[in-house]
């Protein structure tokens, strides 16, 4: 019976807009969870295709819980593996306390991996080794973490990110772990979208992908971006002139640490105009 509720479920979700609302298991981390009901959701997920979420070595306590409970695992990543939860379409949040032999195996799975940097500094976990992932090619993305986290904007934990990168170089005295603006803007983009495996529809600008686009004003009232005219493009017989292009990365920069919503006036998603303040 409730088996078939939940096949309902995600034959009714897959319906209501192809590629945009997607099902996901959701175990919530491996120690809420017995044995058998990893197994039962690992079989649902490969029956139905389904993209997984879940916690991965958030805090140290949290890793020596896994070990207590899963003793015939090798490591917390192997969990959810030998339950069949680690497959291309899984994202896992945190992951700030792996190893090597983790950090393959996700690897070896193309799992991707959600950074919570504004959970993982509110509620002390730690600070996840960014750059540590994407230097072997594993995917990552950006997570606001609703439970740990204070703000649900992409834009404040790309902004955190890269404060929390700051934080970890100062720890092991590793220039190289630090994230730029453009590394962090990526994990809240294309980044995101590799962790879901879903690179080939959205994440960028490429021809053929869906149109997810915010058109962005420095300039908007009540902003808190401080722009001066000289530092905006120019325009000759409605031609940009390129030698203002380079003003382009200032401009995100000052986005990244000082915008907010005020500076949004257009959202569209798939195409469609959701949000239009330029009117206001």
């Amino acid at each position: 019976k409730h088996l078939n509720k939940i096949q309902n479920s995600i034959s009714r979700t897959n319906k209501i807009e192809e590629n945009i609302v997607l099902p996901i298991i959701t175990p919530r981390f491996a120690p809420s969870c017995t044995s058998n009901l990893l197994n039962w959701l690992g079989d649902l997920s490969k029956k139905n295709d389904l993209h997984i979420q879940t916690h991965i070595s958030e805090n140290k306590n949290e890793i020596q819980w896994v070990k207590q409970l899963f003793p015939s695992s090798k490591n917390y990543t192997s969990v959810y593996d030998d339950h069949n939860l680690l497959t291309s379409k899984t994202v896992l949040a945190h992951a700030i306390h792996l190893n090597n032999d983790e950090k393959k195996l996700i690897k070896l799975k193309k799992s991707g991996i959600s950074h919570c940097p504004i959970s993982n500094s509110s509620i002390t976990s730690g600070e996840a080794r960014i750059r540590w992932l994407l230097d072997d090619s594993i995917n990552v993305g950006l997570g606001t973490d609703v439970s740990g986290g204070f703000a649900p904007s992409i834009l404040s934990t790309a902004r955190h990110a890269l404060l929390v990168s700051r934080h970890l170089s100062m720890k092991t005295f590793e220039e190289h772990d630090k994230l730029s603006v453009n590394d962090v803007l990526y994990l809240a983009t294309l980044g995101g979208a590799k962790v879901l495996s879903l690179e080939e529809l959205i994440g960028d600008f490429h021809v053929g992908k869906k149109w997810d686009c915010q058109l962005i004003n420095l300039r908007e009232r009540d902003s808190q971006v401080d722009i001066f005219s000289w530092q905006l493009p120019k325009y000759f017989h409605n031609k940009l002139e390129r030698e203002f292009i380079g003003n382009d990365k200032e401009q995100a920069t000052k986005w990244l640490f000082n915008g907010d919503d005020r500076n949004t006036t257009r959202v569209w998603v798939n195409g469609r105009l959701i949000i239009d303040k330029s009117s206001c």
